[in-house]
């Protein structure tokens, strides 16, 4: 599933993720570094070595380059990263997204279903899980909600990462949570939409042409320039690597471009709704 369902968020700390940082926390004293004096030699924030550390982020493959040659951990974080990337409970498809995901230098997203995960208030999220079936428990739902705002510090984190999303204006229609959940939810959108960073586009709920009619679409584009993709279900999601598959997926994006409302227009269209 994706960052908009309920498998989809950051990983609770698994045994894999928590060896992972512990062999990291292991070697960073090791050579004699802090958490502070690291960020700026490998290029990382101090917030994204910690959540490592606690196994709250699976670790980038050029963050394990960059750690393995500025600790001298001997192939040992690769290893460690080799039998994480092997471990049962994650659908694969999800590992390889969450970690391309935290260095995307582009990020596109279209959703037609809900909110996506990134640009979710707590209590909307809390809806969200409180809805989910079978039903979750409290610690679960809390632990998803811990989880999620984890996830959505890659908006602040990735200042130069270029995010693009485009929403459809049933969205906000559905009143999802209530009136107030709906309208803190707007406030939040439209104060992301204020960062540079960040394009909001929203697809009117009239619309005679839409090249998107076959679901939600997710794109992000490498450090290297390279390009992948996902596309998700009820109950699980699909990986895409392949050029010609992602070369169709990027048409329909940059069509629905050209089909949403401009970002003024979206902005205007919100805070209208927030006002009503």
């Amino acid at each position: 599933m994706s960052s908009s369902t309920q498998g989809s968020q950051e990983p609770e700390p698994t045994d894999g993720l928590k060896a992972f940082g512990a062999a990291l926390k292991s070697f960073r004293k090791r050579a004699g570094y802090t958490q502070e004096s690291l960020a700026p030699e490998i290029g990382y924030s101090t917030h994204f070595i910690a959540s490592i550390e606690q196994g709250r982020r699976f670790p980038p493959p050029r963050f394990v380059d960059q750690v393995e040659a500025t600790l001298d951990a001997f192939g040992t974080l690769r290893l460690v990263v080799n039998q994480l990337s092997r471990q049962r409970g994650l659908a694969a498809w999800f590992r390889q997204w969450a970690r391309l995901e935290q260095e995307a230098v582009t990020l596109y997203t279209y959703e037609c279903r809900l909110i996506p995960g990134l640009l979710q208030t707590p209590a909307y999220a809390e809806r969200l899980f409180a809805n989910q079936l079978p039903p979750l428990g409290d610690e679960q739902i809390q632990a998803q909600l811990v989880a999620r705002g984890e996830r959505q510090k890659l908006l602040t984190d990735r200042p130069n990462t270029a995010y693009s999303f485009i929403l459809e204006e049933h969205l906000f229609l559905r009143n999802m949570g209530g009136d107030e959940v709906t309208q803190g939810l707007i406030d939040h959108i439209l104060q992301l939409a204020e960062r540079r960073n960040i394009e909001l586009q929203i697809m009117p709920l009239v619309r005679e042409s839409h090249s998107g009619l076959d679901g939600p679409i997710r794109l992000l584009e490498s450090p290297e320039n390279r390009w992948f993709a996902y596309c998700e279900g009820q109950r699980g999601g699909m990986f895409i690597s392949d050029p010609r598959e992602i070369s169709v997926l990027q048409m329909r994006y940059a069509r629905m471009r050209s089909q949403a409302l401009s970002f003024e227009d979206s902005v205007s269209l919100l805070e209208r709704m927030r006002g009503a």
